[in-house]
C-alpha cells in the first residue's frame, strides 16, 4: 500500500478529503479549529513537495444547496492562515476544472460543502412523503447514478488522492469511498490523520497487549450494543459504566429510583452478562452512585449503592468505592480503550468519577499501557480535565471508531487498501 511519506507529490494535483466540519458560533466564526490543525501535516507535507492541493471537506447536513450557514467559504481565511498560503475557493465542486487547471505547485484550492450536493452522499431529495416504492426505487437509481458521474468529476481533478478524514471512513460517500476507486494502488494513500487513526485502532483491537479493559459509558445499552458483543470477544475486563449502569443494576432487581434506565433492555443486559462469563470477560460495574434530587449542577447529592437508590432520585455519577475498583481494573491493564464518561460529566459537581477514569488511565500509561480514547463524550472529558497529552492516542472518529470497535469494515479504509 501507498504511504504519504514515500509518495513525491513534485509536480502533481492532489485531492485530499479532509475533515473541516468544525463548528462556528452566530457571527460564523470558528469557535474550535483543531480538526484543521490536526490535517495540516498531509496539507504541509504535498505543497512542500511542489504538489498543489484540492482539498474536499463536508460541513453540517445541509438539506439543500446551497446553504450559506453551511458554506466553507467563511473557512478560508483561517485555513489560509494556517497553512502559510492563500487558499484560493471553488464556489461549484462541479465547475472547478479551470481553477484546478490553473493551479500551480505549492497553490491550494478549497472546494465548497460536498454534502451540497446530494450525490456525495447518494440520498435523494426532494422525494414526497407518500412516494410509492416504484418511485423510491426510481430516484434511487437515478441518484446512484448521479452519483458516479460526480465522483468521476472530483477524481478527474487530481493526480492522486489521499484521505486525511477518519471522520467519515465509516461512509461510503462519493469523496471518502468512491473516488479512491479511480486511482490505482501507487496513487492513493491515507495521510497522516488517518494513518494515526487506523493505527491506533488496530493496536488496540488486533496488536493487543493484555491484560485489555475496555471502558463503555453512555446513557443507553441499546446503542452500544454491537460494541460490547464485538468486545466479549476480545478483552479481559468490561467495565460498564454512565447512565446504562442502570438498566443493568434494575434487571438484576436493583432499585434505581428516578435513575434512567432502558426497561425494554433488560433482557438484553443479563444476556450480555451471561455471554461475558461464558467467555471468561470480567464485568465490572458500579459498587455506589452520587445521586441527584434533580438534573442539575445544584441538585440536592449523597452517595448511596448503586441498588439502594430511593424514590426520587436519580444516579448521575459513581460514588468513592467505584472510583477506586475502577482504578485498580484500569491501573492493572496493558491495553485500554475509553468510550462513554461515568455520569454527567458537563455539571462540576458530577465530574469526579470521569475525572477519576481518565486520571487511572493517564498513570497506566505512564506504566507502558497503550491507551485510545474515543467517542465524542470522552474525548471531551480528557480535553476538559486537561488529560489528552497523558494518553496514547485521542481520536477523532467518532462514529468511524464506534464502527471500528464493532468490527466492521470502514469503506474510507477499504477503498484505499484496494479490497
Amino acid at each position: 500500500m501507498q504511504t504519504i511519506d514515500k509518495f513525491n507529490f513534485a509536480g502533481k494535483k492532489a485531492f485530499v478529503r479532509v475533515d473541516f466540519n468544525v463548528p462556528l458560533d452566530e457571527q460564523f466564526k470558528i469557535t474550535d479549529d483543531n480538526r484543521i490543525r490536526a490535517a495540516l501535516p498531509t496539507l504541509k507535507k504535498i505543497l512542500a513537495d511542489g504538489g498543489s492541493l484540492i482539498i474536499g471537506s463536508h460541513m453540517g447536513r445541509p438539506k439543500k444547496n446551497p446553504d450559506p450557514k453551511f458554506s466553507l467559504k467563511v473557512i478560508v481565511a483561517h485555513v489560509s492562515e494556517l497553512l502559510g498560503v492563500p487558499v484560493q475557493f471553488a464556489e461549484d465542486c462541479q465547475k472547478a476544472d479551470a481553477q484546478v487547471a490553473a493551479l500551480k505547485p505549492g497553490e491550494a484550492l478549497l472546494l465548497e460543502n460536498l454534502r451540497f450536493y446530494a450525490e456525495e452522499e447518494g440520498k435523494a431529495r426532494g422525494l414526497a412523503e407518500d412516494a410509492t416504492d416504484e418511485e423510491k426505487a426510481a430516484a434511487k437509481k437515478a441518484i446512484k447514478e448521479s452519483q458516479k458521474v460526480f465522483t468521476a468529476k472530483l477524481a478527474s481533478y487530481a493526480d492522486c488522492y489521499v484521505n486525511d478524514a477518519f471522520g467519515t471512513a465509516h461512509r461510503a460517500h462519493a469523496s471518502t469511498a468512491l473516488i479512491a476507486h479511480s486511482f490505482d494502488v501507487d496513487n492513493k494513500m491515507f495521510g497522516y490523520l488517518m494513518n494515526k487513526e487506523v493505527t491506533a485502532v488496530e493496536k488496540v483491537m488486533k496488536d493487543t497487549a493484555r491484560p485489555f479493559t475496555a471502558i463503555m459509558g453512555g446513557s443507553k445499552v441499546s446503542s452500544k450494543i454491537e460494541i460490547i458483543e464485538n468486545l466479549l470477544s476480545k478483552v479481559d475486563n468490561l467495565i460498564i459504566t454512565g447512565g446504562m449502569t442502570y438498566t443493568f443494576v434494575k434487571a438484576m432487581g436493583g432499585k434505581i429510583g428516578n435513575s434512567i434506565c432502558e426497561d425494554d433492555k433488560m433482557d438484553l443486559a443479563l444476556e450480555l452478562m451471561e455471554k461475558a462469563k461464558a467467555k471468561n470477560v470480567r464485568m465490572v460495574m458500579a459498587l455506589d452512585a452520587k445521586i441527584a434530587d434533580k438534573f442539575s449542577n445544584d441538585a440536592m447529592t449523597a452517595f448511596v449503592n448503586v441498588d439502594e437508590i430511593p424514590d426520587g432520585m436519580m444516579g448521575l455519577d459513581i460514588g468513592p468505592k467505584t472510583e477506586k475498583l475502577f482504578a485498580e481494573v484500569i491501573k492493572s491493564s496493558k491495553t485500554i480503550l475509553w468510550n462513554g464518561p461515568t455520569g454527567v460529566f458537563e455539571f462540576e459537581n458530577f465530574s469526579s468519577g470521569s475525572r477519576s477514569v481518565g486520571e487511572a488511565i493517564v498513570e497506566a500509561t505512564k506504566n507502558g499501557a497503550y491507551s485510545l480514547v474515543g467517542g465524542g463524550d470522552s474525548v471531551a472529558c480528557v480535553n476538559k480535565f486537561g488529560l489528552a497529552d497523558g494518553v496514547s492516542y485521542v481520536s477523532t472518529g467518532g462514529g468511524a471508531l464506534l464502527e471500528a470497535i464493532e468490527g466492521i469494515l470502514l469503506p474510507g479504509i477499504e477503498a484505499i487498501r484496494g479490497f
